[in-house]
């Protein structure tokens, strides 16, 4: 779906890639992420993300690392392999049953006294930082009956205190330093695990000390008092149920449904709304005593250091002296294990709620976890990849093709708990097309045992995967510490194999080569229904019921008896993704910008193109192109005819090839494309691997001489998907709520205006795709920047080509002057409202939006603009002291500022508002509202001290992510695009960068306690209780 966003752009909302994960960690639902190979409406998108081919992504583990390993008192780095190019790595010479080195590679690693692990490894990425972790082998599944959310509470309760650091705070000292405190950004309870996680700075030695030392007080010292509990269960409560929206309980009902017969399938970590109200302090405690031993951790520490050995020797004097407390319980000492129960026959769930935002069936087959400890292993989970790859691709077709069974589907693997993974397909279709979606999954894994692939699917799934195994060699230098600590504390928490990079990488790349399509073909009986495999379908009415399911099962596993499924008809596809090569183009100017360590050309069509030449990832390009005028400058009448030409143009071939085509064009490429029509300008964006620039600049170059022109067919898919997401969202109060408050903060002006079923009929789909096309035919109208590992040598022949051999139209297109850009009118109500939204739910749970309106003009409105940034983190500090440090009735709070009420490339004045969201119990959102309000007006009246350490805190947060940012393609890229579009902007980059750094270096000179008080008084309503607005989400009374 689209949906307009608070700064007046164009948000795709289209079905997201990945699967949800069942088990929620620190008891919210996490996303799981897309193989490195997502397909999208319009092209393969390449996401980076945790699978079997990325670094440290190591299968968990049955097993733990042996209690009687000797202790390293000398630890010495793994030497490594001499270091090659990717296409030089030779293979190797093994056998399957040779084993995969099981020491973590790249680490000084041992055990202390007390049975404590410890990983140390030095890496630069950030620079001057470290990500220390403490790894407690214990989460929600160690519960006993009554202690549902024990776990969870108890990493809530670190936080709060231990035995040196009361009433929060460590969690001061931590932003005190640059290290920012918000959900799941500390610490994280899973069924098996909690973790707690920092990143410090480490360019003042005493902060690395300080750092273990308040993770050592994890280890032993939480406190855990009667008076901490109390004040901390609001706060675990609201999470509890921030969870129980439409996903949260699908989530649930799928995981008991998935675990049944398990402790697994009662022990979800968010836990159980009576334990959180009224588990007794004494319990809590001894859980804590019970489990939190030294021999079930591991410390972590992965950063910029000098000298690993004294990291070592502060680990040892921050932990081996930690003891674990008396037992107090029967409980065993040793970490239990759990079953999960197999079944032949499969199970069915018919899962309905009225807030469903989507119709699907899921299919889920349990395994025996595998885990990676031989040659053998990794063979076999290249070939399950590939399964997973070209069985996907089989799906993506199916979903484009007229009448197809469902819109999107996706195969995937997981780990469901340390013993147990399973193999799962999951599609989303037309609401009572559960059961068709079911038939079509089933017949296609069914398709798979009986005739396999291809040898040209076999090709393109080897292709993506050898793609994806060179781009993670390439960026082996690059991998922040982040993910490295996350690598040695699965290490520590399953013992599997950790071997380095350059050896993992080589192996793979020898099994890859001669895997038969035979063995691709063997994973297919993974998903057999014979598995212990479930069945679920959710919908929003229930039509499907469990003898329909069987049917459907039973049918097509008949037709597979029979053999009378046909084999996959492949698609034609072409050779080249463009068809003629263009006439390349000419630079006809040039500029320089030191500053930026940026260079511009001016292509002979007009377009122009800047590059900035980077080392900070190895294999990366980014290319970001914008012009100016978008659907701001439309007739109203023509406004979701507009808007819907992007949707339109992407699920049909905004590139000049089908989707499915375009799929297989780009096959073992690392290339993600993709287009947004905004209100105020055009944009297409493209991220690549080095090596595969070219084919990202051909994107860019068929965008530009494609015309979309859709068939009768197409556009009924399309408008079919699109109908069933509105009324999907239509479905969930958080929808009908955002609606709202565009409409109290904004106006009800047809911009902000949600999509509804009688918007989407205005639309005309042929027109659309029209003004689709004119938004990309005139290649003077854009700015492209590159910025990333370019070599300007293979680099600037290939731009000259793709995008100086676009042609320029006789006359311009949509040629706007970014001064004249018609504005989106914001008209937001002009008096206090205080309103109840109430709606139907199925669960109670209240969320409240209050927002103050402000008006910034003069000379100095860019000064304001900054000052309004730091105002609003200062002011969110200060509401989440109040609300949760103090009351403890919230999960977290948010301020944030809207500055979109004006042309945001020519403003000398800007209309917009400051808004503080949060959610609570539904009893509490009016007296909470008032606190906040009494607290703003506090500030904004209250003398102030000279020194204040929220101020302090908040320049300090600001200058560590400024200091990240520098060694990220991602913030150049937006910064050239800011230069650019800057009012200021005057045909030099640099001049526009001095002055954007300078009133940067100004604003934070003159930001403290006396100024930051000055902002509230005069940025916001004086006083704030003057002129708010503030509406509140409720169940209805009913």
């Amino acid at each position: 779906m689209e949906s307009v966003t608070e700064a007046g752009e164009v948000k795709d909302m289209a079905t997201e890639g990945g699967q949800m994960k069942a088990t929620p960690e620190g008891g919210e639902t996490k996303r799981m992420p897309s193989r490195s190979f997502s397909r999208q409406a319009s092209s393969r998108q390449f996401q980076r993300s945790k699978s079997i081919l990325e670094s440290g992504s190591y299968s968990r583990s049955s097993s733990i690392l042996k209690s009687d390993e000797v202790a390293i008192e000398t630890p010495e780095p793994v030497e490594e392999p001499l270091v090659v190019g990717f296409e030089a790595l030779r293979p190797l010479d093994v056998k399957p049953e040779d084993p995969l080195p099981a020491d973590p590679a790249g680490a000084l690693h041992g055990v202390l006294e007390n049975g404590m692990r410890y990983y140390v490894r030095k890496n630069a990425k950030p620079r001057n930082r470290a990500a220390l972790g403490l790894a407690v082998s214990v989460g929600s599944v160690f519960e006993e009956d009554g202690e549902q959310g024990v776990a969870h509470i108890v990493e809530h309760l670190a936080f709060s205190a231990t035995k040196d650091y009361s009433d929060h705070d460590l969690v001061h000292f931590l932003e005190s330093i640059g290290s920012k405190f918000g959900p799941c950004n500390n610490a994280y309870t899973s069924l098996e695990e909690t973790v707690y996680e920092i990143l410090v700075p480490v360019d003042r030695p005493e902060i690395l000390s300080k750092a273990l030392h308040i993770l050592a007080e994890f280890s032993t010292e939480i406190r855990a008092s009667d008076e901490d509990l109390e004040k901390e269960r609001g706060a675990v409560l609201e999470e509890w149920r921030l969870a129980n929206n439409f996903r949260g309980r699908e989530n649930k009902a799928n995981w008991k449904f998935l675990m049944e017969g398990s402790k697994y399938a009662d022990r979800l970590p968010i836990g159980e709304e009576e334990v959180i109200k009224s588990v007794p302090g004494q319990r809590v405690r001894d859980f804590f005593h019970t489990w939190y031993r030294p021999e079930n951790m591991a410390v972590v520490a992965v950063g910029d250091f000098s000298d690993l050995e004294d990291v070592v020797k502060l680990i040892n004097l921050r932990f081996a002296a930690k003891q674990g407390h008396d037992q107090g319980t029967n409980r065993p000492l040793t970490i239990p294990r759990f079953p999960v129960p197999s079944h032949n026959e499969p199970r069915f769930l018919c899962y309905q709620d009225p807030e469903a935002s989507v119709s699907m069936v899921t299919i889920t087959c349990k395994a025996p976890r595998t885990i990676a400890r031989t040659v053998q292993d990794y063979r076999e989970e290249l070939a399950r990849w590939m399964l997973l790859l070209a069985l996907d691709s089989r799906l993506f077709r199916v979903s484009k093709q007229p009448d197809a069974p469902f819109f999107s589907g996706v195969s995937n693997t997981e780990v469901l708990a340390i013993s147990t993974m399973c193999n799962s397909l999951e599609a989303d279709c037309c609401e009572g097309g559960t059961l068709q979606a079911l038939e079509q999954l089933l017949t296609e894994v069914a398709r798979i045992r009986l005739h396999g692939f291809s040898e040209r699917e076999i090709a393109v799934a080897r292709a993506e995967t050898m793609a994806s195994l060179k781009t993670t060699y390439l960026q082996r230098d690059q991998i922040p510490s982040t993910e490295w600590r996350g690598n040695y504390v699965e290490h520590f928490l399953t013992g599997s194999a950790m071997p380095s990079i350059e050896y993992s990488s080589q192996l793979r790349k020898t099994l890859l080569e001669d895997i038969t399509a035979e063995e691709v073909q063997k994973v297919a009986e993974h998903f057999n229904t014979t598995c212990s495999c479930t069945i679920k379908t959710t919908e929003p009415h229930a039509i499907a019921n469990v003898e329909a399911l069987k049917a459907v099962v039973a049918k097509v596993a008949e037709m597979e008896r029979q053999g009378d499924i046909a084999t996959w008809e492949e698609e034609n596809i072409p050779d080249v993704l463009v068809k003629e090569l263009p006439t390349p183009g000419v630079i006809t100017g040039t500029n320089e910008f030191p500053e930026f360590d940026a260079k511009e050309i001016i292509l002979s069509n007009g377009m122009r193109v800047c590059y900035k030449c980077t080392d900070f990832n190895d294999d990366e390009i980014l290319i970001r192109g914008f012009a100016y005028g978008g659907i701001s400058e439309v007739d109203e009448k023509d406004h979701y005819t507009c808007k819907m030409g992007r949707p339109i143009a992407r699920e049909i071939g905004e590139y000049g090839h089908k989707p499915t085509v375009l799929a297989e064009l780009m096959a073992g490429k690392y290339v993600f494309g993709s287009t947004t029509l905004g209100y105020y300008s055009r944009t297409f964006e493209a991220d690549c691997a080095k090596a595969d620039l070219e084919a990202a600049l051909q994107l860019g170059h068929q965008l530009f001489v494609t015309e979309v022109d859709p068939t009768e067919a197409e556009v009924k898919l399309v408008m079919q998907i699109y109908l069933e997401s509105i009324k999907a969202l239509q479905r969930d109060p958080q929808t009908r709520f955002d609606d709202r408050k565009r409409a109290v903060n904004f106006g009800d002006a047809i911009f902000y205006r949600g999509w509804t079923p009688e918007g989407l009929s205005e639309v005309d789909p042929k027109k659309a795709c029209q003004y689709f096309s004119e938004c990309y035919k005139d290649p003077s109208t854009f700015t492209v920047m590159l910025v990333g590992a370019i070599d300007t040598e293979v680099a600037l022949p290939l731009i000259l080509q793709y995008l100086g051999g676009i042609p320029k139209p006789e006359k311009p297109v949509m040629h706007y002057n970014p001064e004249n850009l018609s504005v989106v009118p914001v008209t937001p109500s002009p008096q206090i409202i205080r309103e109840e939204v109430r709606m139907d739910m199925v669960d109670a749970r209240c969320e409240v939006c209050l927002t103050f309106p402000i008006h910034l003009d003069g000379p100095d409105v860019g000064t304001d603009m900054e000052k309004t940034d730091y105002m609003c983190k200062f002011l969110q500090q200060k509401i989440l002291e109040v609300l949760r440090f103090k009351h403890g009735k919230v999960y977290h709070a948010r301020v944030s500022a809207f500055m979109g009420g004006s042309n945001p490339f020519y403003y000398e004045e800007i209309f917009g508002h400051v808004a503080v969201d949060f959610s609570c119990d539904p009893d509490l959102p009016w007296n909470l509202i008032d606190i906040t309000l009494e607290e703003i007006k506090r500030l904004q009246e209250e003398e102030v001290p000279k020194q204040n350490d929220d101020v302090e805190t908040v320049l300090e947060i600001d200058q560590r992510e400024y200091e990240i940012s520098q060694e990220d393609n991602e913030y150049w890229i937006n910064r050239m695009r800011e230069a650019y579009q800057s009012r200021h902007f005057k045909g030099d980059l640099d001049e526009t960068k001095k002055a954007r750094d300078e009133l940067r270096v100004a604003v934070r000179a003159e930001t403290n306690t006396e100024s930051m008080k000055e902002s509230l008084c005069r940025i916001l309503p004086l006083p704030c209780t003057s002129n708010y607005r503030v509406l509140v989400l409720l169940p209805n009374d009913a």
